[in-house]
């Protein structure tokens, strides 16, 4: 294993657990202690829809444990906090994480912290155990709608948000529709990709991607009412794990990744 880097240590140069990766999946070995991911999930708790200016999120009340996320490679519970879209100016990129050096038009990420051992978001965020995201990949299809409709209202409501302000009601949504069926996954300790870039997260990347249509991916027209184009315009570091476990768990076996150093724009 790698060297722990303190999370007092604000100098992302000095980090050696920052995120993304590119997964690179025939680096595989087994490892039998990772655990399906137990998900429990209550529509109720679902609240507002937030323009944040580069992007928007959905966020949850997360002042119980109605919506939390277990077991997987996790030793606590994590309550649900947020989630939120990662897209690109195009439908050929988008995603952060990059599978065989493959990018996905776009990467939804669902955030939990750790509510059994601290008592806030921001709290946890200060630990290295304390932030859990699920990353799923989407991928593109030659369908009119793609799964399920989800992601279409999640832009009509875009719209609602960008005319009448900055936040709009977002009430019972449900999140598993978001979701593949199948949740083996990749997981790996890593950071916050946007500042301050703690090295508090427990990334879980699904490994099914899930279809939708370029018109679903409509949510970037997010970017022709705001200033900040962040979202659009993506020049993020893949970064390739330095001597760090990266564990996957697939169909009841379990694979333990390691990488050499490099980065890469």
């Amino acid at each position: 294993m790698g060297a722990t880097v303190s999370q007092d240590d604000n100098d992302s140069d000095c980090h050696t657990h920052q995120s993304p990766i590119n997964i690179w999946t025939k680096m595989a070995l087994y490892d039998p202690f990772l655990k399906p991911l137990k998900i429990q999930y209550d529509p109720t708790t679902s609240r507002k829809i937030v323009n944040l200016g580069h992007c928007f999120n959905v966020e949850f009340d997360d002042t119980s444990d109605m919506s939390v996320l277990s077991d997987g490679p996790l030793n606590s519970r994590y309550r649900l906090r947020q989630f939120h879209f990662h897209w690109g100016s195009s439908d050929k990129d988008g995603s952060e994480h990059v599978i065989d050096g493959n990018v996905y038009p776009a990467e939804l990420h669902i955030v939990y912290w750790n509510s059994q051992k601290y008592e806030s978001f921001e709290e946890a965020a200060k630990h290295p155990d304390g932030l859990a995201v699920i990353g799923c990949l989407y991928c593109n299809i030659m369908l009119k709608w793609g799964r399920k409709g989800e992601t279409c209202r999640i832009t009509l409501n875009l719209v609602s948000l960008l005319i009448q302000g900055k936040e709009h009601s977002f009430t019972k949504y449900n999140l598993a529709r978001l979701l593949p069926n199948d949740l083996d996954y990749w997981t790996y300790h890593g950071s916050l990709t946007t500042e301050p870039y703690f090295e508090c997260v427990t990334w879980i990347v699904l490994q099914r991607a899930i279809p939708i249509s370029s018109a679903q991916v409509c949510i970037r027209e997010i970017n022709r009412y705001t200033s900040n184009r962040r979202n659009s315009t993506k020049f993020l570091q893949i970064y390739v794990l330095h001597s760090l476990a990266y564990l996957v768990r697939l169909q009841n076996l379990y694979i333990d990744l390691a990488f050499s150093r490099e980065h890469h724009k």
